[in-house]
């Protein structure tokens, strides 16, 4: 099974308005991990979603998708604290803006106890969603049990999604979040990720340092309208995006990439320790290419909509 672990939530997006109007918002489902998880569901994974889901409307909104998905909760006792909200407005140049709202909500809603007892008896790969190392107390709760999931030799991946506004305390975070990237064998970063951890170091140098790392077998940049680089200690690709006929925006594209990244290296049976760093450059390619056409078919819609395995072949069949 794979098993994405992490924070889900309700996206309000605010509406243009006049002065002296009230102010309309429209909810949306999501949350990185969230997304990533129905992402790897429609392209025919068996996937299992690591969070507590409240009791409260905005629950049931989120629970509608993880079923018609066929994602499997793996807490299935539903949350008494509310949702996490993101509050999403835009600027002039519609470039969105985000304000969550997340203390006491449900995807904190953990415990050591909690989290051990929900995890799966098989587990292929464990997918590391960007709020672990957000709070302290939180990410020494996730340490403990992905190092359990460590020890159990499950391959480990992590989309650090990293979000400056809601970090208090950068250095304490980028120091969990290093704690994290130890652990983890395949590491998704955004240009965007890179340039708020250390602007001064090329993607390349960033790439570099991550395989380093004790366990870093791959590292997989997003570069918006530049597309996808891939790199391991011995090989390198580059992908282009995949340009939707109808564009309706980039919410979740890089929960697809990722999806799409992971279900490509399961086709070829290089989701385990070790095989990842022997992919050469025509096999990342071809990983990459799979991740593009994911994440460009979800651009197809607004909001966030992965497409199914069916529909990204049919795309790489017709290139």
């Amino acid at each position: 099974m794979f098993v994405v672990a992490g924070e889900s939530l309700i996206d309000l997006v605010a509406r243009p308005h006049e002065a002296g109007a009230a102010m309309e918002m429209s909810a949306h489902e999501g949350g990185s991990p969230y997304n990533c998880a129905i992402a790897l569901a429609k392209l025919g994974q068996k996937s299992g979603f690591l969070c507590p889901i409240s009791k409260d409307t905005f629950g049931d909104l989120l629970m509608g998708p993880l079923n018609d998905a066929g994602v499997v909760p793996l807490i299935s006792e539903r949350s008494d604290c509310n949702t996490t909200l993101a509050v999403v407005t835009r600027n002039a140049k519609g470039l969105p803006a985000y304000a969550f709202y997340r203390k006491g909500t449900a995807e904190r809603d953990i415990s050591r106890e909690k989290l051990m007892a929900a995890l799966p008896e098989t587990i292929d790969v464990f997918q590391i969603g960007g709020f672990l190392p957000i709070e302290a107390e939180d990410a020494q709760i996730w340490l403990d049990v992905v190092g359990e999931v460590a020890a159990r030799g499950a391959v480990l991946s992590i989309d650090p999604n990293v979000r400056p506004s809601l970090i208090s305390d950068f250095v304490g975070y980028k120091e969990r979040l290093g704690a994290f990237l130890d652990l983890a064998h395949i590491v998704k970063v955004s240009d965007e990720d890179l340039a708020a951890l250390d602007g001064s170091m090329s993607i390349e140098a960033h790439a570099k340092s991550l395989l380093a790392r004790p366990n870093v077998e791959l590292v997989v940049v997003t570069m918006g309208e530049q597309g996808s680089r891939a790199f391991t200690a011995s090989a390198e690709a580059k992908a282009p995006i995949h340009r939707p006929a109808v564009f309706g925006d980039t919410v979740g594209a890089g929960d697809s990439l990722m999806a799409g990244v992971l279900a490509a290296l399961a086709d070829r049976d290089g989701l385990a320790v070790g095989r990842l760093g022997a992919l050469d450059g025509e096999a990342l390619g071809e990983v990459l290419a799979f991740g593009a056409v994911t994440a460009g078919l979800n651009c197809g819609f607004v909001g966030c909509h992965p497409p199914s395995r069916a529909e990204v072949e049919a795309v790489l069949k017709s290139a």
